[in-house]
């Protein structure tokens, strides 16, 4: 198929359809009606959004080969532009450019079974696993929590899906025996086999992790993709520090409340970003020298803990100077 650019898929909307109260789908295909790369349950897409901006949203259609990628976007009202712009400014038959699919956010090869919990929009990778594992023939369920079933996007085709007695709606306005009862729910210890998924806001997932650990979840059968991250402020002991760039040996000052992304940019350094708040990974960057200090939510704590790669939207340093391979 037709590529915009290296590594960018040039893709048509051939549908959008709002799919609850605030929540819009968006169906792309191939701009020259060929095939789109396959992508497994998790997998996410950059978009290319007009104006500039690019944004991650999750692959929500049954995965593997495929003709037709789904995404679904909640509008946000504290947005820094991409719900906004998917919604008010892309249109069935408009041409977009988006990244090939990447996942962070895999099924378990081989687990027992699957528990997956949604919050909110959060559902949306959770639909392409729903999918992947009854057409597998595996053991699952879906717990999907919402505010009321009119912000509950895609209700309709769940309720109407093959595995529908395996999911389970719990909403905030809802009867109290339907409510959401995470300590009933994650009773543990569970059986080696079983792994859970979540995905959804901050606290949601907070909640659902913490909650499984103190029944006594293992770290390694706990899985989450976060799609929004907290603001990070700056912390007391904050400073300025600099940065190197390894081709250039070209030093940056990166001043407090300034990311190493945007004080770079300033300085005409580009590097690659797309949510801006250290959860998708399309700015990691490999550290040749000094201690990065990270606050990002992609990286795991071992990855981390070896200080030779960071996320420069939102990494600190620990040093005077990071040298990075840029």
């Amino acid at each position: 198929m037709s590529t915009a650019a290296p590594d960018l898929l040039r893709v048509r909307v051939s549908r959008k359809q709002a799919q609850a109260e605030g929540i819009s789908s968006f169906d792309f295909v191939a701009a020259d009606g060929g095939p789109l790369p396959a992508f497994e349950a998790g997998a996410h897409v950059d978009v290319h959004l007009p104006g500039g901006l690019v944004r991650q949203y999750s692959l929500c259609n049954r995965p593997g080969p495929t003709g037709r990628y789904q995404v679904a976007v909640l509008r946000e009202p504290r947005s820094r532009g991409g719900s906004q712009a998917m919604h008010d400014r892309v249109h069935e038959g408009d041409l977009l450019s988006i990244g090939a699919p990447r996942n962070r956010f895999p099924l378990v090869a081989g687990a027992q079974s699957h528990l997956l919990m949604a919050g909110g929009i959060g559902v949306t990778p959770l639909l392409a696993m729903a999918e992947a594992l009854h057409a597998g023939g595996e053991a699952f369920e879906l717990h999907y929590a919402a505010r009321s079933l009119a912000r509950t996007a895609f209700a309709g085709p769940l309720a109407a899906a093959p595995y529908a007695s395996k999911v389970h709606l719990h909403l905030d306005d809802g009867p109290p025996g339907q409510r959401l009862d995470l300590a009933a729910l994650l009773a543990g210890p569970p059986p080696p086999g079983r792994h859970l998924y979540v995905c959804g806001p901050q606290g949601y997932i907070e909640a659902v992790l913490g909650t499984a650990k103190s029944e006594g979840w293992p770290e390694s059968q706990l899985h989450c993709e976060y799609f929004g991250a907290a603001p990070v402020a700056a912390a007391a002991g904050d400073g300025p520090f600099e940065v190197q760039v390894a081709s250039s040996g070209r030093v940056v000052v990166v001043p407090v409340g300034t990311s190493i992304t945007q004080a770079l940019s300033d300085a005409g350094v580009f590097v690659p970003t797309s949510c801006e708040q250290g959860i998708c990974g399309t700015c990691l960057t490999r550290v040749l020298g000094g201690t990065p200090e990270h606050r990002d939510q992609y990286l795991t704590p071992e990855e981390q803990a070896a200080n030779d790669v960071c996320l420069p939207c939102c990494a600190r340093a620990r040093t005077p100077r990071l040298i990075l391979e840029l």
